[in-house]
């Protein structure tokens, strides 16, 4: 029989006040798949999000993870996933092994269990080294690995990633996005990012959605969407095509430099 899908969205609308944020997007995303979400700043894509993981809740519409409601089984529905915000979500002050565990008393990992998992998942994501010193020492791509393996110390079958790879030089992309397509090839974990990276989009999603002005726009494979803008056409092309304003850029950098990256992306997404 075959699995249903990970993630649906059902005419899925969002109202802050006067503005629409989103207006009845639906699509579904599958069982273990790389999906991601595209758009310009203010298109709706951490709004998506944000209802998806429960932080929020939809004006209309409905969302399923994995056949439970967002909003009926809230607390059902934050174990069954991880998420990367865009904001910083390490406490410098703490070191990487106590961040994690931290994370998973959240998650309500057996006492008996806490320990061996903490450590297996500093494994998976290589900062064992680096586990016992301060994160406040670590490099934004550490940051970002440490960030991944509080979202992953509970197995989560759905991954979301909000903006995963701002902030990080291309070494440090390269080395998150290995480590994510491993976990995905070995496990089936499904993963839902937003990015402005197209060519993240581009070489590691199945399938992406364009969203602008709170709508979806397009929807498919990478290489039809580029087909169907005609020969020679590339992802950057699509963007342009369904969306008048330019993908946002970012900077590199370490500890303290992410904190203030993810705080411009926050004020204008």
């Amino acid at each position: 029989m075959e699995e249903g899908p990970a993630v649906v969205f059902s005419d899925l609308t969002k109202e802050y006040g006067p503005v629409r944020a989103l207006d009845e997007v639906s699509l579904e995303v599958r069982t273990g798949e790389v999906f991601a979400l595209l758009g310009p700043n203010g298109a709706g894509k951490s709004s998506a999000l944000r209802i998806l993981v429960t932080l929020s809740v939809p004006t209309s519409g409905r969302v399923l993870v994995f056949g439970h409601d967002v909003v009926r089984e809230a607390r059902r529905i934050r174990g069954l996933l991880g998420y990367l915000p865009q904001q910083l979500s390490v406490d410098g002050a703490l070191t990487g092994r106590e961040n994690v565990w931290l994370f998973s008393g959240l998650y309500d990992i057996p006492w008996g269990e806490r320990r061996d998992r903490v450590q297996e998942t500093l494994e998976l994501l290589g900062l064992t080294e680096a586990a016992d010193r301060l994160t406040s020492t670590y490099s934004g791509g550490m940051v970002r690995r440490l960030e991944l393996a509080q979202a992953l110390v509970h197995r989560p079958r759905l991954l979301v990633l909000d903006e995963p790879t701002v902030g990080l030089d291309p070494v440090a992309r390269g080395d998150f996005w290995e480590r994510i397509l491993e976990l995905q090839h070995q496990h089936g974990t499904t993963v839902l990012l937003s990015t402005h990276y197209l060519e993240e989009a581009e070489q590691f999603a199945g399938r992406v959605a364009l969203l602008h002005r709170g709508r979806l726009r397009a929807l498919d494979t990478p290489k039809a969407l580029e087909a169907s803008l005609g020969e020679g056409k590339n992802l950057e092309d699509v963007f342009r095509t369904f969306s008048s304003d330019d993908a946002a850029t970012t900077t590199a950098g370490g500890w303290s430099d992410v904190r203030a990256t993810r705080r411009s992306v926050q004020r204008v997404a």
